[in-house]
């Protein structure tokens, strides 16, 4: 056999770093050294130089996901540099700055072929159980496998993906801003120009003024909307909505009867669209029926908790109205991050103004914190 030149072989070892681990649901995350195998085939190794915490991280450390496995790396808005790629890897090459995508796109599924949507299903099954593709786990801590989670785990300092989730981007770009571009901002501006399709003067609700509802704030404007209505119980909220585009905020605890009924009064009718960004089924359900009659189109982007259910009187669709849902907010992922990338860079999108705190990785937890008591919009980890 031909000696390889050393660089080949360079990317074969394992590395040994730290991570945050899930031992179990409801348990803080722990820090621990852990050992990330090499890419095997079509898969990609990264250097994680920063990952932001979102809602859907703290949704399965609670144990509330049915697809959440333990012990378990979570993490899923991050950025980093490739570190290796295992054989018959084309698209990225190390040194390469890259974005980890938790919807891949393969380009080959009937998925991918359409242009309807976004949810390529290449891996689909071997993601939501928390291994890769050939149905192993790259990571190990303390003797014992650790599962991945959405096909990214960026609560590490090295991380291995599907070839196919994984974008490659401006090496420009800084990295402690852009990796909120791998789910939060992505999914809510998409949310208002892809699923929804805002159009000129018209009227926007969005309920829940968290990180992805000030993202679909932006959607709005961006989309030429002329009133944008705020919705949150939380009145700390409002100066930065407002900031992003909202023209006035609202909450329901002002009022005594229910929020659709205010909004139909407030806008003559009800509003062109709304958006749910919370994961409350009851909330959808006020989304949906604060819409205007004959047009009216109300986008579930909140994820709820396993098992609910939404409901509403039929009625409300056979007089006009359209309920849709959105994920990732639309976007066919490798080809579309390199863009919001290119459209931050370019101040078409703002990313840091999202970025409420930045922290070391060790103080993860309190990262965790912050987003359940409100205080923040997104914090950034720096690895």
């Amino acid at each position: 056999m031909a000696i390889m030149p050393a660089d080949f072989l360079s990317h074969l070892h394992v590395i040994k770093c730290k991570a945050a681990v899930a031992w179990e649901a409801g348990k803080p995350l722990s820090l621990e050294e852990v050992e990330v195998a090499p890419p095997k085939a079509h898969e990609v190794r990264i250097k994680i130089i920063a990952t932001a915490v979102c809602h859907t991280d703290a949704y399965t450390l609670s144990g509330a996901d049915p697809e959440g496995c333990f012990p378990v790396i979570l993490g899923h808005e991050g950025a980093g540099i490739v570190d290796s790629v295992g054989e018959g890897v084309t698209k990225v090459k190390p040194g390469d700055t890259v974005i980890p995508l938790y919807i891949p796109q393969c380009g080959e599924c009937k998925f991918c072929k359409n242009p309807k949507t976004n949810l390529c299903q290449k891996i689909r099954i071997t993601q939501g159980r928390g291994l890769m593709p050939d149905g192993t786990s790259r990571f190990t801590c303390k003797g014992k496998q650790l599962y991945h989670f959405m096909g990214t785990s960026t609560f590490s300092e090295y991380t291995v993906v599907a070839d196919i989730s994984v974008a490659k981007i401006d090496a420009a770009a800084p990295l402690d801003k852009v990796c909120l571009l791998g789910c939060g901002i992505s999914t809510g501006y998409g949310a208002a120009v892809n699923t929804a399709k805002v159009e000129p003067g018209s009227t926007c609700a969005v309920f829940g003024l968290g990180g992805v509802g000030l993202a679909v704030i932006m959607g709005c404007k961006t989309a030429g909307a002329s009133r944008i209505i705020g919705i949150d119980l939380n009145k700390d909220k409002y100066a930065k909505a407002k900031e992003f585009g909202a023209t006035e905020c609202i909450s329901p605890q002002d009022f005594k009867k229910p929020i659709q009924e205010v909004l139909v009064e407030m806008t003559n009718g009800g509003v062109d669209y709304s958006f749910e960004c919370i994961g409350n089924v009851g909330v959808m359900r006020a989304a949906l029926e604060a819409c205007h009659k004959g047009w009216g189109v109300s986008v579930i982007v909140g994820v709820a908790a396993a098992g609910q259910e939404i409901s509403t009187r039929p009625f409300q669709l056979v007089t006009g109205r359209t309920w849709k849902g959105t994920a990732f907010g639309g976007w066919k992922s490798v080809d579309n991050v390199p863009k919001l990338v290119t459209d931050y860079m370019s101040k078409k999108i703002k990313v840091d103004e999202f970025v409420t705190h930045t922290l070391p990785f060790d103080k993860i937890n309190e990262a965790f914190e912050l987003m359940h008591t409100g205080k923040s919009i997104r914090t950034v980890l720096k690895l």
